[in-house]
């Protein structure tokens, strides 16, 4: 697929704003290999080839096993995930499909026995941030890194 249009060329200061909010992400106090997981599953909710290419990178890089990853799509199968990573994931899921679940009430109190209020919000702009990137790489076609692209 071509790349309809970039958005950092086209609107800097939205980009600008954008990656403020994930500066912000990055420094709130949640665990960067939780920030991965969350990325990861959004990601792979939305079919979003770009940001799963770059998070698993990053996730791999940061020392996530390749067995963690493969296995996030069925992590409700698995007890490759602590509780805490279970609990966010579902929020991700739900807020994610937030159309069709409309944020469950026991997906929130599981969160609340593992997350403070801060890390709440934290979490819940994380998940809306990974959203918004999914939409604008899928939106505007964000290309493959040329490696990757040419690999096919």
């Amino acid at each position: 697929m071509e790349q309809r249009l970039d958005a950092s060329a086209v609107a800097p200061e939205a980009m600008k704003a954008v990656l403020g909010v994930e500066a912000y992400i990055r420094g709130c106090g949640l665990e960067p290999g939780l920030i991965d997981l969350v990325k990861m599953r959004a990601s792979q909710i939305n079919g979003c080839a770009f940001c799963l290419d770059m998070h698993s990178r990053h996730a791999r890089r940061r020392g996530e096993t390749e067995q963690r990853l493969y296995l996030l799509n069925a992590w409700r199968e698995v007890p490759l995930y602590s509780p805490r990573e279970r609990a966010a994931l579902a929020w991700t899921e739900a807020l994610t499909k937030i159309a069709e679940t409309h944020a469950p009430d026991a997906d929130y109190a599981e969160l609340c026995r593992h997350f403070s209020t801060r890390e709440i919000v934290d979490l819940t702009t994380l998940i809306g941030l990974i959203n918004l990137w999914n939409r604008l790489a899928i939106g505007l076609r964000e290309p493959l890194p040329a490696g990757l692209a040419d690999a096919a």
